[in-house]
């Protein structure tokens, strides 16, 4: 059996007990390792259990492909053409790689030395708190005691998965002035401040009498029309995949409707139930729950809510899955073996629900080292503006010539022109495959360079948020301060980025 019974109530303070803080509280002392109320997800305890194997892609290459496993596997093979300077549509500079990393280290100096220590781990959280106001811990604090700390997790999954699937790219032009500051907010902060306030103006609740909930009615009565007035959408202030968006929000209500994950009130927060009533999760000093665990509910639970058009193999939809040329393709090659999975949106929602679960339960997680470097445009802009890869001349004449089409269309940026591709062209799965592949390269060489070893070592995570997506920003900043967009522009639909 797991930690608790399905349907019977999680006793919150019991699985709290190592954690003295009171959620009515969410400024007392935290354990190591944190920043701003955040788990770095300590896995020294976690570091010996047994995790489940990948499927065996000769059996079940679809189940292979969604697994979490394939992701770091498949994108390797593009990686060690890399190295071997062998790609389709990029040249590699290996001897960029050393001022690759040691910008990444600058900017982790810069913002975080000696204490290494407090960098959070990627997450939505961080967003929340733009303009250092700590809103969810405000959030937090504005609910009245009775509400215990299960409740209060499942409120936070419900907002956080909202807001995660609202954070594709929100283009050069959008921007959002929030109703409680008065402040202006653009791309993922601004989504973040949007989607915290449309939470709590009930915009995804079925219930007027509790806002601080989604569930499949209240996103089944959200119109884009709706959508579009609470993130202030208009067309002088138009907002990229505004459909692909809206149409996500409708389908995770239909994809709501699983009892098993998301209990009878059809709420994303009730997966919290399922987790720790999961066999897999074990009870040490405080809950153990796996990645594997974890991954099933978002790429099972969730896979009603990806564009049907996406890749299939043996008639399964695959999500943010694609064919990429610089994978295998001799004759003895299995039609899957040409498909790149990167789960870009799902691996961003397990970095991001960790969160509230090991702040407020003090629940760890066990295989978070089966997580990637997120595969999206600043992590791999970084790479571009740095040099350490280029984009071949006639791939670059191709994307050129694309931007000056896109820029005759109404509200489309033409100035800083850069090539742009759509997401499943093959210059950007395989961008996409090589930023997973040199992420993994860059962490090892950034705790290197900042002599940081065993358990002081920064986890991946650490390292995408203090540096690697930081660095990506500003240096897309510095390089196109205008429209301050990645080195390659992306024509997405806002399922993907």
């Amino acid at each position: 059996m797991g930690l608790f019974n399905r349907k019977s109530k999680v006793d919150a303070a019991s699985v709290a007990s190592k954690d003295s803080r009171t959620v009515a509280n969410p400024q007392s002392p935290l354990p190591s390792k944190t920043m701003n109320g955040i788990s770095a997800f300590p896995s020294i305890s976690t570091a010996n259990i047994a995790l489940p194997p990948a499927p065996d892609p000769a059996r079940e290459p679809a189940a292979y492909l969604r697994s979490i496993h394939a992701v770091r596997e498949r994108s390797r093979l593009v990686h060690e053409k890399a190295k071997r300077n062998n790609l389709t549509h990029f040249d590699v500079d290996p001897t960029k790689f050393g001022e690759t990393a040691a910008y990444i280290v600058s900017i982790i100096k810069r913002d975080f030395a000696p204490e290494y220590n407090t960098i959070p781990p990627h997450g939505r959280w961080q967003h929340f708190d733009v303009g250092g106001r700590h809103r969810i811990d405000q959030l937090l604090t504005s609910w009245p005691s009775k509400i215990d700390a299960q409740e209060r997790t499942r409120r936070l999954l419900d907002l956080f998965l909202v807001s995660v699937l609202l954070d594709a790219g929100a283009g050069t032009r959008w921007s959002y002035k929030s109703k409680e500051s008065g402040k202006t907010y653009r791309r993922s902060e601004g989504l973040a401040v949007a989607s915290l306030e449309m939470f709590k103006a009930g915009y995804f609740s079925g219930d007027p009498t509790q806002p601080y909930q989604v569930n499949a009615s209240g996103l089944n009565r959200l119109s884009v029309g709706q959508l579009a007035i609470g993130l202030q959408v208009s067309e002088a202030n138009p907002l990229a995949g505004m459909e692909g968006r809206a149409s996500l929000l409708a389908n995770l209500g239909e994809a709501l409707q699983n009892t098993e994950y998301f209990g009878s009130t059809f709420r994303p927060g009730n997966m919290l139930d399922y987790l720790l009533s999961h066999p897999s999760t074990q009870a040490s000093s405080v809950p153990v729950i796996m990645i594997p665990t974890l991954w099933s509910v978002l790429i099972d639970g969730l896979a009603g809510i990806w564009p049907a058009s996406r890749t299939q193999v043996d008639g399964v939809s695959l999500g943010d899955a694609w064919p990429c040329s610089s994978m295998p393709s001799a004759p003895r090659a299995q039609p899957w073996e040409n498909i790149v999975p990167f789960h870009k949106l799902t691996q961003w929602l397990c970095y991001s629900l960790m969160g509230p679960m090991t702040r407020l339960l003090n629940v760890q997680f066990a295989g978070v080292h089966l997580l990637t470097g997120l595969p999206e445009y600043r992590n791999g802009g970084l790479l571009i503006d740095t040099g350490l890869i280029t984009l071949k001349p006639a791939d670059n004449k191709r994307g050129l010539d694309a931007y000056r089409n896109n820029a005759l269309v109404k509200g489309q940026p033409c100035m800083e022109v850069v090539p742009l591709f759509s997401t499943d062209d093959d210059v950007v799965v395989e961008w996409r495959a090589l930023t997973i592949g040199f992420l993994d390269d860059l962490h090892v060489e950034v705790n290197r360079l900042l002599k940081l070893d065993g358990p002081d070592k920064l986890s991946l995570a650490q390292m995408l948020e203090a540096g690697s997506w930081k660095g990506g920003r500003e240096l897309a900043e510095v390089s196109r301060p205008n429209t301050k967009q990645p080195p390659i522009m992306i024509l997405s639909d806002g399922t993907v980025f």
